[in-house]
């Protein structure tokens, strides 16, 4: 039952079926398309329910990244386990993965894919020279192993590693810290009580750290969410795993704000994140977020050292330009600003939340009224985004 609200299904099972076969056949009929509607296969991904299946994502995933299914890396004919830089590493965070893999899944089964695990790892970054290791990149892999298997995962990892993960695989943090930088100015437009108490406690982002890093694959503990989550990220903006650890802290506000005013209250009730958070709730309010406010409107607060033009997600357009033809994203804004007095039409309500507190609830309802518009949205502007990535990044 609580899945089915939770989805967005009526709890009537007649009706949750009805709903969900629909969906399957709307999702078959945009693989059958010729040539494939990726269109709809990201408004599959982001809409209620994501992709309901392993099967199913095993087709639309390499859809959603523009990876030739049939068409696998070749193997290496080096013993990468003695050559490689990072295999001690690699083998001590894989050995450490337990908790990833399915509970009563048989012991050697397990060892096996651990095996296959840091196989996958150190064969691309034997390809990807200019990629960098860091801990938390096995909690990705490992769950593209457990939906698609070792030979299509190298695939899909490999070009999600060139391109939504690139900068967290830099030589240093840099860009990851400044990833990490656009998460108190989403906040701060929302809620500006909230982005104050947490300034006062002086607590940071670095509790989001392994959300942003690991998709939120290290930290949550049911398998169903993670992939939902993954669904989710690979159909949109490489930012969007920003804006949704943002709506966890707007979701947890009193939490937060009953907590003592300090670094080590706040921080510690952050970085425990709940397992029982309404997933498909959060989803479309992240969606509704970066439509209200993307990328470009908070660089300027999140980009401290002129970092941005560095990032992956300086590659992506935002939604304005994106959309060329029903520009969605105009009649979102411009229906926002129609519940504005006249006078305050004017003002930037982007930069200056705090100058007309009616502009956070306008926001609120926005998120609840709006998120299947602002939905649609992230799937019209993003169905050029792989073929773009290509060309960007050969």
């Amino acid at each position: 039952f609580v899945f089915l609200v939770e989805t967005g299904f009526s709890p009537c099972w007649s009706d949750f079926n009805a709903k969900r076969k629909k969906k399957v056949a709307e999702i078959h009929q945009a693989l059958n398309s010729d040539p494939t509607d990726v269109a709809a296969l990201r408004r599959m991904a982001i809409s209620e329910g994501g992709l309901l299946t392993d099967e199913i994502r095993r087709k639309v995933w390499p859809k959603l990244l523009n990876v030739n299914a049939n068409d696998p890396p070749p193997i290496s004919g080096k013993n990468l386990r003695q050559m490689s830089k990072d295999y001690q590493q690699v083998l001590l965070d894989v050995r450490r993965s337990l908790r990833r893999f399915p509970p009563g899944m048989p012991e050697e089964q397990r060892e096996g894919l651990q095996e296959e695990l840091i196989d996958i790892i150190l064969l691309i970054l034997e390809r990807n020279p200019q990629l960098h290791y860091y801990q938390g990149y096995h909690d990705i892999v490992v769950t593209f192993l457990l939906v698609v298997g070792e030979r299509l995962a190298t695939s899909l990892v490999e070009k999600l590693s060139t391109h939504h993960l690139r900068d967290f695989m830099d030589p240093t943090m840099d860009n990851t810290k400044h990833i990490l930088n656009y998460l108190m100015p989403i906040i701060d437009q929302v809620n500006p009580e909230l982005h104050d108490f947490m300034q006062s406690a002086e607590v940071g982002t670095i509790f989001a750290l392994s959300w942003l890093i690991t998709w939120f694959g290290h930290v949550l503990s049911d398998f169903r969410h993670v992939v939902r989550l993954y669904d989710f990220f690979l159909a949109c903006h490489p930012l969007m795993p920003i804006y949704f650890a943002a709506v966890i802290v707007l979701y947890r506000e009193q939490e937060v704000l009953d907590c003592d005013c300090d670094m080590a209250s706040v921080h510690h009730l952050l970085s425990q994140i709940p397992q029982d958070l309404p997933y498909e709730t959060l989803i479309s309010r992240a969606g509704d977020l970066f439509v209200q406010f993307p990328p470009s409107e908070l660089a300027r607060e999140a980009a401290a050292q002129q970092q941005a033009e560095r990032t992956a997600a300086s590659t992506f357009k935002d939604f304005e330009l994106a959309s060329a033809q029903q520009r969605p994203d105009m009649v979102l804004r411009q229906r926002f600003r129609g519940l504005l007095r006249p006078e305050d039409r004017t003002k930037d309500v982007l930069t200056k939340p705090r100058t007309n507190r009616f502009v956070k609830l306008a926001v609120m309802g926005l998120t609840v009224a709006l998120g299947a518009a602002a939905l649609a949205v992230v799937k019209s502007a993003l169905e050029w985004a792989p073929k773009f990535q290509l060309q960007l990044f050969p």
